[in-house]
């Protein structure tokens, strides 16, 4: 096993836990505000000292407000703010991965070759790129102290989501190249979501019955969530495509819009300038997911759609494939590896850490058989208790006369579990004529849950894929 060099891991926005340093002198790490466990978001919403106390000062840029906030590890668990992006799965199953292969954090005397790298994700990834190089740089500094094999260490980043963008600023802008041996996202906006959009300009998703917490003036007080924008353009005016720089992106400010395309071309530009930039890295992407892809303004709302026209390039369910695959690239990239499998698991998923795994030690892993039956599954981020959670699947085969003939799957199992991995509800659904299916789950308790579509056993032959939903209480709202 090659462990010579630092493997570091970067989180997407909202997977750092976050803590405000007390006036009493003590540590961030002992006054939580950003940390739910069992999936208990909505008390960190409604609680005092909330998340949503901790938004940015207008005109903050690339700066630190100086709010006492600090980042202090990596979310265990499913997270999200409802309205503001996908929940997602925490990193104990990537971390617990990287561990059984022989990376390991300092202990003691022992020098570290696995760093987790938290980050205050409601700033500027500029800032966070900058702020990366004063934790992995002195890590790597002790670890080639060690001398011998050592003396040649490199750092490997591991990144999910928007932590790629802020690995890719350090490494371009900030000097990081010079001692990178790889970078490998997953589910990394690249060239932004088009998710974003929608969510910055409506604010909180509108009519679930009672939520009343207004989150939108948090959204649109975080740098980061700006720079998550699309750099493609996406935005319809019913003859071509804009950009965001190309038209008014209604409720928005004009400077934060147009910072956050200067983020991604200046990015674009210093990756073009350098050779090896493309060299060093590997997109592990989300497919097959209905996904957001291009997005019409009126009336001061945005509506998304899920094609370019005709098109359907499909995603993560989060992340358009347009906006994954890195600039300059054609969608058949031989860059990217592409696993059916939604945005908020990526992370999870067994065949990407096996890709994890060939990647950091260059030699090939069995790999579990990929099954031949793809699924799309919709589900909403956000329901409230007593409302049924409706799940809309469907398949790339005919369940009458598919492309696999009798041996298609004519009814797929959607399960949802508790953040523990306790199974609360099972439903075996059948499949129409057309290969899809709706499950109307109800009875659901309130909390985080994880939704999977699989096949009714591994001889059906089915991608199974995971997504995360919460069940919001009414007794909270």
């Amino acid at each position: 096993m090659n462990n010579e060099d630092v493997v570091v891991v970067l989180p997407g926005i909202m997977g750092s836990t976050l803590g405000v340093r007390g006036k009493d002198g003590s540590p961030a790490a002992d006054n939580l505000f950003w940390a739910p466990s069992g999936g208990a978001v909505w008390n960190l919403l409604t609680r005092r000292n909330s998340i949503l106390d901790h938004g940015l000062p207008e005109g903050i840029g690339d700066a630190h407000p100086e709010d006492g906030v600090e980042p202090v590890g990596l979310m265990p668990d499913v997270h999200a703010i409802p309205g503001i992006w996908t929940p997602l799965k925490g990193y104990d199953v990537l971390v617990d991965h990287l561990r059984s292969l022989g990376y390991h954090e300092a202990a003691g005397s022992r020098p570290a070759n696995l760093v987790l790298a938290p980050y205050d994700w409601r700033l500027s990834n500029r800032y966070n790129g900058q702020h990366l190089a004063t934790i992995v740089e002195p890590a790597l500094d002790r670890w080639r102290a060690q001398g011998g094999q050592y003396d040649d260490a490199r750092l490997v980043f591991v990144c999910h989501s928007m932590g790629g963008l802020v690995a890719r600023w350090y490494i371009e802008r900030c000097g990081g190249h010079e001692v990178t041996r790889k970078l490998i996202t997953l589910g990394t906006p690249w060239r932004g979501a088009t998710n974003a959009i929608e969510q910055l300009v409506n604010g909180v998703r509108k009519g679930i019955g009672p939520l009343s917490i207004n989150l939108t003036d948090f959204a649109r007080s975080l740098p980061s969530l700006h720079q998550l924008m699309p750099e493609f353009a996406c935005i319809t005016d019913g003859s071509e495509f804009l950009k965001t720089t190309e038209t008014t992106v209604p409720e928005l400010r004009t400077e934060m819009v147009k910072d956050a395309m200067a983020f991604h071309t200046d990015l674009q530009e210093s990756e073009r300038a350098r050779a090896d930039s493309r060299g060093i890295a590997h997109l592990i992407v989300g497919i097959r997911q209905p996904t957001n892809t291009t997005v019409r303004l009126a009336d001061g709302r945005a509506a998304v759609s899920e094609s370019f026209g005709s098109e359907n390039d499909y995603g993560d369910g989060t992340v358009p494939l347009t906006g994954a695959i890195g600039h300059d690239e054609r969608l058949d990239t031989n860059l990217a590896v592409r696993v059916p499998e939604n945005h908020s698991a990526l992370q999870c998923n067994r065949f990407v850490l096996d890709q994890i795994q060939e990647l950091l030690t260059a030699r090939p892993v069995r790999r579990r058989d990929l099954s031949t039956v793809s699924v799309r599954a919709r589900v909403p981020d956000l329901v409230v208790e007593g409302e049924p959670l409706e799940v809309d699947v469907d398949t790339d085969v005919d369940a009458d006369a598919g492309p696999l003939g009798a041996g298609s799957p004519s009814t797929l199992v959607v399960t949802v579990s508790t953040e523990t991995g306790d199974v609360i509800l099972r439903e075996v659904v059948s499949l129409d004529g057309d290969g899809s299916a709706r499950a109307s789950l109800g009875d659901l308790p309130p909390g985080t849950h994880t939704v999977t579509v699989s096949g009714a056993t591994p001889a059906a032959g089915v991608r199974t894929v995971t997504t995360s939903t919460m069940v919001w209480p009414t007794a909270s709202t």
